[in-house]
């Protein structure tokens, strides 16, 4: 059978029409199941909260456009545009999208990851943003109503979303040594679906020996269950991994966030 993915993203995000259908690929490998990709676009370039904020409304639009397109699902895909909201925006930010769409479901980013974070089992996590400090905060803050303590973060302090979506994925690796993991029993090595993350998953987990996800990750895995399919993709990390994960062990947490690295750093 074949599955129609519709993806939301903004204006100038080109990661998510990457990394997503890199990861089905992946999966059409070892299983029957074939998916295309429909994508719809909002204006985006600076990543501010009044261009977040603007993006959110004109989003409604454009997944109405979208929904012409019959998808079987339909995937926001900006996180922190939903998160700069406040608390519980992905389920208010999805089914206001799914209304304008006559009802088709609709996984927001945002809430994927907060999902995928708590299929690892995890309750404290480490992350990369890419986004300036202040929205690194909303993040934070906005995982934290959600019950996930952010123990470190990295903000990197890129606002034009175009350089976001130019960043060396490779990098990130290396930006782990930078975090202090030890309270930490995850690590989303990306917290935003343009900053580029997929070809070092498995490398960072294997640095870390912590389970490891993306924004991107975890939009795959809302992906596939809002579809009633397995959450399994070779190659992206634990939270899609057949099998047992990578964890950490339990003991007391201090959260802490880093001071900003200087734009452009990865």
């Amino acid at each position: 059978m074949t599955y129609r993915i519709g993806l939301l993203v903004p204006s100038s995000n080109v990661t998510m029409e990457t990394e997503l259908p890199a990861m089905f690929r992946h999966r059409e490998r070892v299983a029957p199941e074939r998916f295309t990709f429909h994508s719809g676009r909002a204006q985006l370039t600076n990543v501010t909260p009044e261009a977040l904020a603007a993006m959110n409304v004109a989003a409604r639009r454009s997944a109405a456009e979208l929904a012409d397109a019959d998808c079987d699902v339909l995937a926001y895909a900006c996180l922190v545009a939903v998160m700069a909201a406040g608390p519980g925006a992905h389920l208010t930010t999805a089914a206001d999208l799914a209304s304008a769409t006559d009802g088709t479901t609709v996984v927001t980013s945002a809430g994927a990851l907060v999902d995928g974070i708590r299929a690892l089992g995890a309750r404290r996590v480490a992350m990369i943003a890419p986004y300036a400090p202040p929205l690194t905060a909303k993040v934070v803050a906005y995982l934290a109503a959600e019950g996930i303590e952010v123990v470190d973060a990295i903000s990197l302090n890129v606002t034009d979303n175009r350089a976001v979506g130019r960043l060396d994925p490779a990098a990130l690796v290396g930006l782990t040594d930078h975090l202090d993991l030890a309270e930490a029993d995850a690590l989303v090595l990306s917290a935003c679906v343009q900053m580029p993350s997929l070809p070092s998953i498995e490398a960072a987990e294997q640095r870390t020996r912590l389970p490891t996800l993306s924004a991107a990750t975890a939009t795959a895995r809302g992906i596939l269950r809002a579809l009633d399919l397995a959450p399994e993709i070779p190659g992206a990390g634990a939270l899609l991994r057949t099998g047992p994960a990578i964890s950490a062990p339990s003991r007391p947490r201090t959260a802490r966030l880093l001071p900003p690295h200087p734009a452009g750093a990865v």
